[in-house]
């Protein structure tokens, strides 16, 4: 009896668990062993682009080169008389400029060891070769081919060769410059002349197209154009514009021209020439004083003319001054430090025969706190970056 009554009572307490929704407390079984997740492959970085690689090439040589070196890069100068391979190395130059004194009389092959004397001693130095320039704009300025061992005539300048042959003419010459030029050691070709000049009484009309702002702005574009299709680094000259005015080697030039003459007429050439370059051209600008802009500086050592040029027309290139031994700037030094004005201007490249007492000041000014080393590294960064575009780093 006693049995049923516990059994009865056990089914009993089983219906009423089972009515309340209750179940006999089981033990849980243990949960399922999860699955170690799968190792994630690293993200591969994307490639590199070409522009990338390129300006950290550029800044890995930035980097690793003295205050002395970057400033030295900066200064595109006159071959001395003396000492020209030693200098190099001494200085630390950014490049050489011949003159008719230093290609006159001499063979081709002379020439050709010359100049490689000056981009060994570079190569010695920083590993950074030189910037070898010369004017040979054709007409009345030619160092190179007014040497006879070096080119049986003289090249023509662009009037005479457009009259002869149309635009044709000019780029057959254009590429025979090159070619000529390059076969020598040369690199750069401080041309086209980019200044607007349309009345033979103008100093610089000679050595201009001869030719309206639209006509010399097609002219500068196709030559600049054809020059880097030669890797041959062009010089756009002489932003702003040189117009009618006087020879700065001898004295000041004030031009008092409206800025909207620039905007409508001389800052054309300039433009075209910039946007044909590929990255293988620069701008020299002159002494001429620029009233409209600033009247009291010479274009060369303007801030507010650099900036014109940088913000305004937006070109973002080298930036060389004319030769600042020339009589229109040697009175803005008091101290005798024109190229550290230069510098501070917004100009890369400083043209001088003068260098060997030049890069010491803008040393100096810089370890004294007057030039700041940021301004050293931007100039010196464009000017590697030009270096590269022409194919020597």
């Amino acid at each position: 009896m006693k049995r049923f009554l516990t059994a009865a009572l056990a089914a009993l307490m089983l219906l009423t668990l089972s009515a309340c929704g209750g179940a006999p407390a089981q033990d849980s079984p243990d949960p399922p062993e999860l699955a170690e997740p799968l190792p994630q492959e690293p993200e591969t970085p994307p490639e590199p682009t070409p522009e990338e690689l390129a300006a950290q090439q550029v800044e890995d040589i930035l980097s690793s080169l003295t205050l002395e070196e970057k400033v030295g890069q900066l200064f595109f100068v006159r071959i001395p008389d003396a000492e020209a391979v030693s200098d190099v190395s001494t200085y630390h130059l950014g490049g050489y400029i011949l003159f008719g004194r230093d290609t006159s009389d001499r063979t081709a092959d002379s020439l050709i060891q010359t100049i490689q004397s000056y981009q060994d001693a570079a190569a010695a130095d920083t590993g950074i070769p030189l910037l070898i320039g010369v004017d040979e704009e054709g007409g009345t300025v030619v160092r190179v081919s007014s040497n006879p061992h070096l080119r049986a005539s003289k090249f023509p300048s662009p009037q005479k060769s457009y009259a002869s042959g149309g635009m044709e003419a000019v780029l057959a010459d254009a590429r025979e410059k090159d070619l000529l030029l390059s076969a020598l050691g040369f690199n750069v070709n401080l041309a086209p002349v980019a200044d607007v000049s349309t009345a033979p009484g103008d100093f610089i009309y000679d050595r201009t197209f001869g030719q309206d702002a639209a006509a010399t702005a097609n002219y500068v574009s196709q030559v600049v154009t054809q020059m880097s299709a030669d890797n041959m680094g062009s010089v756009l000259k002489h932003f702003p514009g040189y117009g009618s005015n006087a020879d700065t080697h001898t004295g000041i030039a004030l031009d008092q021209r409206p800025l909207e003459t620039f905007e409508g007429s001389d800052f054309l050439p300039f433009q075209a020439g910039a946007a044909a370059g590929g990255g293988k051209t620069a701008v020299l600008v002159s002494h001429n004083i620029m009233a409209a802009v600033d009247s009291e500086l010479p274009s060369s050592l303007s801030p507010a003319v650099h900036d014109l040029l940088r913000t305004d027309l937006g070109f973002d290139g080298v930036v060389m001054t004319d030769d600042l031994a020339m009589e229109a700037v040697s009175a803005y030094a008091a101290d005798g430090a024109v190229a550290v004005m230069a510098l501070e201007a917004g100009n890369d490249l400083v043209i001088t025969t003068d260098y060997r007492t030049q890069i010491p000041k803008v040393i100096e000014a810089v370890e004294g706190g007057t030039l700041s080393e940021g301004t050293i590294d931007a100039a010196c960064r464009r000017v590697l970056t030009w270096k590269q575009n022409l194919g020597m780093l």
